[in-house]
Formats: structure tokens, C-alpha cells, sequence
């Protein structure tokens, strides 16, 4: 190869990194700035509660089911009505899921016929152990807002599943 063509080629080089050296950074300072998280992203699961605390989680497994890397564990228990966890016959007893398998994809989600089951914006899941990577139904449940009861308790007075489903339940049940 010629000289003069090969010097000509190694300037060309040299030019697409010296423009590079003046073009805006893409780095994000992360631990000190938040990155910016789309709406439509999926994080950590939250399992949901209905407007006076009682769970919406029925147990069914459809979201074990139909998760495709076999991170949920889900046994489900008849509710009484002496402790009535959710609205429905059964609730979830026992749910986990292991982060470490899970892959995010949100099957899960769409599986579920409650809406028990959403994932949140969380993304930190990061740990120095697989134990802490499984996340028990303490773990996932939805806080308790104002107003809202801590299971087992009664369903509201007049209601049934199906008017909890159709979320014609709005308030606590002070009983």
C-alpha cells in the first residue's frame, strides 16, 4: 500500500476521534442523579390491595403459570370468616417471587384476572445473596394507605367478590 494513502487513512481516523472529543456526553451520573424511567417500564412486582385493605390476590396461580422463567411461587388457601384475607373463596398464602430468575417481561401481569399483580418502577434489586433476591408477600404487598385495614377482616357490610371486582367498595370497613 501507498504511503501518502495509508497516512491519509490514519488522519481520517485521527479526525473522527478528535470530532468525538467535542460531542456531548451521554453519561449519567448515577448513584447522584436519578436516570429518567419511562412510564411503561417494568420493575418490581407490588401486589395490590383493595380500598379497605383486604388483598386482591386470589391465589389462582395463572401468574405462575405464565412466567416463563419459573420465578413465582404462589399456594393459594381458603379464606374463612373468622380470617379473610381477600374477597374471593381463596388468597394467596404463600408468594414469592426469586429476582434472580425473573426476567422482567411482565406476563405475569397480563395473566392475572384481578389486577393483583403490577409491577412498579423500582429497578434497585441488586444484593450480595440469592436468599435476599427472593422476595416473600410481605415483601411485595402494596402498603397500607389511610383509611385502609390490615388483614383479616370481614368484607364491607352488603358487599360480595363481585362488587369488589366491579370496585363498587370505595371505603374502609369500620366495623
Amino acid at each position: 500500500m501507498d504511503k501518502p494513502a495509508s497516512f491519509l487513512k490514519q488522519m481520517q481516523g485521527f479526525w473522527v476521534t478528535f470530532i468525538t472529543m467535542f460531542k456531548k456526553v451521554n453519561t449519567v451520573q448515577y448513584p447522584e442523579v436519578a436516570p429518567d424511567i419511562q412510564p411503561r417500564f417494568h420493575g418490581r412486582h407490588q401486589l395490590n390491595r383493595y380500598e379497605d385493605g383486604l388483598e386482591k390476590c386470589i391465589g389462582c396461580e395463572l401468574c405462575a403459570w405464565a412466567c416463563p422463567a419459573d420465578a413465582i411461587l404462589v399456594e393459594g388457601a381458603n379464606n374463612t370468616e373468622e380470617a379473610r384475607f381477600s374477597p374471593g373463596e381463596r388468597f394467596g398464602a404463600v408468594y414469592q417471587i426469586n429476582y434472580a430468575r425473573c426476567v422482567f417481561c411482565g406476563l405475569c401481569i397480563e395473566a392475572c384476572p384481578t389486577r393483583a399483580l403490577t409491577m412498579t418502577h423500582e429497578f434497585e434489586l441488586a444484593d450480595t445473596s440469592r436468599e435476599k433476591l427472593i422476595f416473600e408477600k410481605e415483601d411485595l404487598l402494596a402498603p397500607l394507605r389511610q383509611g385502609m385495614v390490615q388483614p383479616p377482616h370481614p368484607m364491607a357490610p352488603g358487599a360480595d367478590h363481585l362488587s369488589y371486582y366491579r370496585g363498587e367498595v370505595k371505603g374502609t370497613n369500620n366495623a
